[in-house]
């Protein structure tokens, strides 16, 4: 029975390294060592690679706000520019008006029916120089030669068809109302009512902004006076009273409203 028991230690002695050998040794997984490294590396150069875009970006803003800057500069200076020129404008404009309202006072004196024309100044004019006024002449031309008549020569009738001309030919002038009421005013002169009136009648109904058209209002309230027409001619001098009260047609219209009450 002994002898049994020692033959069983010494197989257990003899198994035991073997089972011992049979066991697992500890093992370090290099692939999941590598792979870790690698994220950790990928996520590293994502970093770096954001840095770049933002150091990429920041540097476009910049260049963008210089450019901005520089645009803005730009502009300031071309508002600088284009302010000056309206300022000079506005005063060439300004100057014009006043050149033209100055001429339009000549032209009204020189045509008051107080100024009687001689006979021998009031030659109608001939076909040929009828013609004459609408070749080769610019609009400013063709308006001051017309008004030229009338003021330096004195020519009164050859003035009428020039004035005539001057408005066939260039129906959307700015000087068309003065123009047709200056043609009227001749055509009143001459004592040709009834042309007169149809000038006078087209700067009130056409030219509702023109400065003649409160005297044209009241030109014509005169040629209805003259033909007879006493309630026309009273209806007209009250509207020019109305709508141009401080004007000196209306100062003129009071007391011929008056006489007709």
């Amino acid at each position: 029975m002994k002898l049994n028991k020692v033959l069983l230690s010494l197989t257990l002695a003899a198994i035991a390294p073997g089972v011992l050998a049979a066991e697992p040794a500890p093992v370090i997984d290099i692939s999941q060592s590598s792979s870790g490294g690698n994220k950790s590396f990928s996520l590293q150069q994502r970093v770096e690679n954001l840095e770049r875009q933002v150091e990429a970006r920041n540097r476009a803003q910049v260049k963008v706000q210089r450019q901005l800057d520089e645009l803005q500069n730009e502009v300031d200076e071309l508002r600088g520019v284009t302010e000056l020129h309206t300022h000079q404008l506005s005063q060439i404009l300004e100057r014009q008006r006043e050149l033209y309202q100055e001429l339009d006072r000549r032209v009204s004196q020189a045509l008051k029916p107080a100024n009687n024309v001689p006979t021998s100044i009031e030659a109608p004019a001939t076909t040929a120089s009828t013609s004459s006024y609408s070749s080769n002449l610019t609009e400013n031309e063709a308006y001051d030669r017309a008004v030229n008549l009338v003021l330096k020569e004195k020519r009164y009738d050859q003035a009428i068809p020039a004035f005539r001309t001057f408005n066939q030919n260039y129906p959307n002038s700015t000087y068309a109302a003065n123009a047709h009421y200056w043609l009227g005013q001749l055509l009143f002169n001459k004592n040709e009512l009834t042309q007169a009136k149809a000038e006078f009648e087209r700067v009130v109904a056409n030219y509702s902004q023109s400065t003649k058209r409160s005297d044209a209002m009241f030109k014509l309230a005169l040629v209805e006076q003259k033909q007879g027409n006493s309630a026309k001619a009273r209806s007209l001098y009250q509207q020019v009273i109305k709508e141009y009260p401080n004007s000196s047609a209306a100062k003129l219209a009071e007391p011929r409203l008056a006489s007709l009450l």
